[in-house]
Order: structure tokens, then sequence, then C-alpha cells
């Protein structure tokens, strides 16, 4: 069994190497993880405040990672999505909308783990308090006929971005209390949800039918491409940051693939994120 890392083993863990190799693969050099960063989020956000005169002020707790863009797309056709010039990002545009009398923040379009990680980091230390990614992903295992929701519980760690928070090693997990109140809450809502595995990839066109046999040896229901550094990030951060995958496709292997379902998805994953939402508030983790 794979070594796992608690929180306060994960800052606590030391070079598993005695010397640091530089004539490696940089990705595979160590990345000493008791260090921390010289450049920061909250000295690039600092700045960016400056050169924009955006006052300091904090986003929903609750935000939205969407990186199809279909639900921001979907909210703004229907005047139900606002823009919120107070997140001081360079790379994005930040949107406030209301659901089930919850107040949300959301960011469209955030694609792929580097992308989702940077604007994870500025967003915690922007206000944050839970981040929610509904990512559209491929389908790996067969059974169940597209489109449908998946919670991941773990993240196959086939990108770069996690080994830089977190210590190698085969998965990343969601936090575990997390994933107890979550399962049992959504277990007795209305919506098909599963909890598996996927695998997180920075290659989407690189999944070749031997490491898609591999995937499904390993029980990997889906594949997508932010899940494993979100939860590495988290870790690292100790925040809080649930992902879904929507299984959307069968990566383009069959004709009329890619359909998401009614106003492509939207209705069903706003119904997910709001009872997502009310069940971390209500736990007060």
């Amino acid at each position: 069994m794979e070594k796992l890392y608690s929180r306060s083993e994960h800052v606590k863990y030391k070079n598993p190497w005695k010397s640091i190799r530089y004539d490696a693969s940089p990705i595979l050099r160590p990345k000493l993880y008791g260090h921390s960063s010289l450049f920061k989020p909250e000295n690039l956000l600092r700045e960016a405040r400056r050169q924009k005169n955006i006052p300091e002020r904090n986003i929903p707790a609750v935000f939205l990672l969407d990186p199809d863009g279909d639900i921001v797309q979907s909210l703004l056709a229907a005047n139900k999505a606002q823009i919120n010039p107070h997140l001081a990002c360079y790379h994005t545009r930040l949107y406030n909308f209301t659901y089930d009398d919850m107040e949300f923040g959301v960011i469209g379009c955030a694609v792929g783990a580097s992308f989702a990680v940077l604007v994870a980091e500025e967003l915690f230390v922007s206000g944050c308090e839970l981040l929610i990614s509904v990512t559209s992903s491929g389908q790996i295992l067969p059974g169940q006929e597209p489109p449908f929701f998946v919670l991941i519980e773990r993240a196959l760690r086939d990108e770069g971005t996690s080994y830089h928070y977190m210590a190698p090693s085969k998965y990343a997990y969601i936090n575990e209390e997390l994933l107890t109140i979550l399962k049992d809450g959504i277990s007795t809502s209305a919506f098909s949800v599963f909890p598996k595995a996927t695998w997180t990839t920075d290659a989407p066109f690189r999944e070749t039918d031997i490491a898609v046999e591999k995937a499904k040896e390993e029980g990997i229901l889906a594949v997508e491409m932010e899940a494993a550094a979100l939860y590495a990030f988290a870790l690292a951060r100790d925040k809080k940051v649930i992902c879904f995958a929507h299984v959307t496709n069968q990566m383009g292997n069959i004709e009329g693939d890619f359909e998401k379902g009614e106003a492509n998805g939207t209705r069903d994953a706003l119904k997910l994120i709001a009872a997502a939402a009310r069940i971390w508030r209500s736990s007060r983790l």
C-alpha cells in the first residue's frame, strides 16, 4: 500500500534524497516541501490592486471553478450573474450569482491543473473558504451512460502541478472529513453521483489505449485535467476543495458525443453545487 501523508506529516516532509540531483529532469527533482515560495499570491494581488486601482474586499465564501465555461455563459445569458470587480487577477473574470438563496462566485474556463491551482491560490487569499470544481470528463469504465457526475475521491497524479505541492505518491485525495459528509449528504439527495477515482492528465490528446486500459485496471471511472493538482494544493495549504467530474463523453469515440444534458448540463450542475455547499455549511468544517 502506498504511503499516505497527513497535512502535519506533509509540512514536515523532508527531502527523501540525500542530495538534489540537478541533472535529473526538473519535474523529478526534489521540491523541498517545507520551504515556502518566494512568489506569493497575496503579493501578486497586492500589485494588481495597485496597478488597477482595485479596493481590497473579500469575495464570496463559496466559489465555483467552471473549466468549460458553460455555467458562466448560461448565468450571463439569463442575467443571473454580475461581474465582481474586486478580485485583482490578471488572468480571469470573477462573477457573482445567487442560487437557492446562497451567494457564489464563479470563474469560467480555468482549464488544466496549473491554471486551476493558480486561480485557487488567488481565491483563498481573497476570502474564499470552499472551492468547488465541476469539470467535464471522459468516461473510462463502462456501465453508466453519460452524462453523470462523479464525486472525485482520489485522482491519479499524471500531471505536473501536484508534485510541487505534495511528495510523490500515486494519488491525491479529497479531505476525508469532506468526503464523509458529502457521501452521506448527497446519497440522500435526488442526484446520481458516484464517489469514484479519476485520472488527471496534462495531455488530453495522449489518452492511449494502453493508458486507458491501465486506468480501467485501477478502477478509475473518468479522465479529467484538474483534480489531482487541486487536491494536492488543498492538502498543502489546508484548504477545503471539492472536485466533481461531469462525465459527458467517451472521448469522441461515438457519434453524438459530448452532450451534457439540459442547458448544457448547467441545471443539474448548479443543483449539485448548491447541495454540496449546503452540506459543507451545515457541517461547520
